[in-house]
């Protein structure tokens, strides 16, 4: 346990180490026992590979509109993995050292995450409903602009940050498999479901280094958390566009299309935070100073605030057509 009044952040990171590495082996798995996009998808060296790619088509057919908008703007923040791992890299107090259980965590991370977009890719290509090209234009515009997650690379606010967006994923992912399985695409289902289980130990991973930040520094984690939720906390792909569109425009209709169908809404926001407070047992942590005390009623009054907020709030109406979409 390291004294709070001598902690700074760059010891805290390094005391960590140890923990991260003991970590790795529960929430990451390996190479051998992962799944990969290829044990889903028809396989091209078959002879049936036509058959299994009109069968795929077929089924794709009936999936809805709104769903197929979300499924795109799914895989496109996927594919966006190089800007994610390149801000992970840049991360204060992080040691840079290869192998260090921080860096070792990153590409690991980094190795299972690249298997979302390239399944959701090739399945959206077999589809036959989505405009490649337009699709990849959008994925190659939002690794090219970047994003501003307002962390200011600090450690402590980034895992609040990765603990909300990884959590936010899941939901997405997992809704999505939800809808598809409702409309009949049972293979689009399975995808999205292991894709929102992996999102899932993300989040139980990142979730624990905040735990563990609390621990040797409380006041501070407690104000980074504070600060992250007074700023809001963004989708990585908030900046995704189409081509002739301007930044943040595609995003919002995307954001709309998942709230009319349920994929992710103001109430799923409202509810992870309500279980971080619960994860992180904030109502109990000690060694607060009056500043902590204050940041700690704020986010406890939050979810309240939110819910009534999100009460007033429309359903926003199908008005969007998509450049994607074919």
């Amino acid at each position: 346990m390291l004294s709070t009044a001598l902690a700074s952040r760059t010891e805290v990171i390094k005391w960590m180490e140890s923990f991260v590495g003991e970590k790795m082996s529960e929430f990451m798995k390996t190479v051998e026992e992962s799944w990969q996009p290829a044990d889903f998808l028809p396989d091209s060296t078959l002879d049936n590979f036509f058959d299994e790619v009109k069968n795929l088509r077929e089924r794709a057919q009936d999936l809805s509109y709104d769903l197929l908008a979300v499924l795109v703007g799914d895989t496109i923040t996927e594919e966006a993995l190089p800007t994610y791992e390149s801000w992970l890299m840049t991360i204060k107090g992080l040691p840079q050292e290869e192998e260090s259980p921080w860096m070792k965590w990153n590409r690991a991370w980094t190795a299972e995450e690249n298997r979302h977009g390239d399944l959701l890719n090739r399945y959206l290509y077999l589809s036959g409903r989505i405009n490649m090209r337009e699709m990849e234009a959008s994925t190659q515009y939002l690794i090219a602009d970047g994003f501003d997650l307002q962390t200011d690379n600090d450690p402590y606010r980034s895992f609040v940050y990765t603990s909300y967006q990884e959590t936010a994923t899941n939901i997405s992912h997992r809704r999505v498999a939800q809808i598809a399985k409702k409309q009949g695409d049972t293979l689009l289902a399975k995808l999205c479901g292991n894709v929102a289980a992996d999102e899932a130990r993300h989040a139980k991973a990142y979730k624990s280094f905040v735990g563990k930040i609390f621990e040797a520094d409380p006041n501070e984690m407690m104000l980074a958390f504070e600060d992250m939720m007074r700023k809001k906390i963004v989708m990585p792909a908030h900046y995704m566009r189409e081509l002739g569109v301007e930044i943040g425009k595609t995003f919002g209709h995307f954001t709309d299309a998942a709230q009319r169908i349920g994929v992710y809404t103001s109430a799923d926001y409202t509810d992870i935070l309500e279980d971080l407070i619960e994860d992180w047992k904030i109502d109990s942590v000690t060694g607060l100073n009056d500043t902590g005390e204050r940041a700690r009623d704020y986010i406890m009054a939050l979810p309240n605030r939110l819910r009534r907020v999100a009460e007033r709030m429309k359903a926003p109406q199908l008005e969007y057509k998509f450049r994607w979409i074919s």
